[in-house]
């Protein structure tokens, strides 16, 4: 299969992924695990799972075998999720399953059997109907939840810079953007998440992970920086000529390993007391 499209998103991914598995919350992983059966395979639903990293970092925190069923509308990432199965921290086999599918319209039906539902970098891309759902799915299969690394519109860099608030902000409001009649929630979905799971009677933790770019991840502080930007732009186009210089002072002190950021992110647990 030809993955051209795919490949400007994965090769993102494959450059976030070390940070993202630095950054998800062990912890949860800890107070997950007594609570996942022990007697069966252990079967997981990747909800909105691109390449798999979400797999690649939990499958050797828990016991195995496992068998994970991976969702994604992208039929190139999936490919290369395949490509690269992980192994349970016991050294079982892990076996992947994929599924093509729109995970918004998933029912607690198409999570039966289910023994986890994860998902990753996912929430503050869904609006509050879809994550109604999403969360009336998971509570309805009576089973944990682990959503990790949601944007919570929080980021610090060091060294300051006058711009950085007005592009923050300007950067939330695009993740807040109404896209073919959809206004996605971005930075206030892991709250709206914790909220739903509430409304269902279904216990919540939150931990938050934030990145914590520096020096030794200067391609990535780069790459992100000019992503978030120039979303920023294209929510506020005014301020264009305004961030010309910033940009340069940003890029350059990111390459040259002069540049720390942190970006906020949340994780959250549900159903696990």
């Amino acid at each position: 299969m030809t993955l051209l499209a795919t490949e400007p998103f994965a090769d993102w991914l494959a450059l976030r992924e070390q940070a993202d598995a630095d950054a998800r919350a062990d912890d949860l992983v800890d107070r997950l695990r007594p609570r996942l059966a022990t007697d069966r395979p252990l079967v997981v639903h990747d909800l909105g799972s691109g390449t798999g990293s979400m797999a690649r970092w939990l499958a050797p925190r828990l016991p195995g075998p496992q068998h994970w069923i991976l969702y994604d509308r992208d039929p190139g990432l999936l490919d290369r999720a395949r490509a690269h199965p992980p192994v349970a921290a016991d050294g079982s086999h892990v076996t992947l399953e994929t599924r093509r599918t729109d995970i918004t319209r998933l029912t607690a039906t198409d999570l039966a059997g289910a023994g986890l539902v994860t998902a990753s970098a996912l929430l503050d891309m869904l609006t509050a109907a879809e994550i109604d759902r999403v969360v009336a799915a998971c509570a309805g299969s009576g089973r944990p939840a682990l959503f990790a690394l949601s944007v919570v519109g929080r980021v610090t860099f060091d060294p300051a810079d006058p711009l950085d608030g007005e592009v923050a902000a300007a950067f939330d409001d695009h993740q807040r953007r109404t896209v073919d009649g959809r206004t996605l929630l971005g930075p206030d979905a892991a709250a709206a998440a914790v909220a739903a799971f509430t409304r269902h009677g279904v216990p919540t933790t939150v931990r938050s992970t934030p990145w914590r770019l520096g020096p030794t991840q200067a391609a990535l502080t780069a790459e992100w920086f000019t992503g978030w930007l120039a979303a920023a732009v294209e929510q506020r186009p005014d301020l264009a000529g305004r961030t010309a210089g910033y940009a340069r002072r940003r890029l350059d002190a990111a390459t040259g390993g002069e540049l720390t950021v942190t970006v906020g992110h949340d994780d959250l647990l549900a159903g696990v007391e």
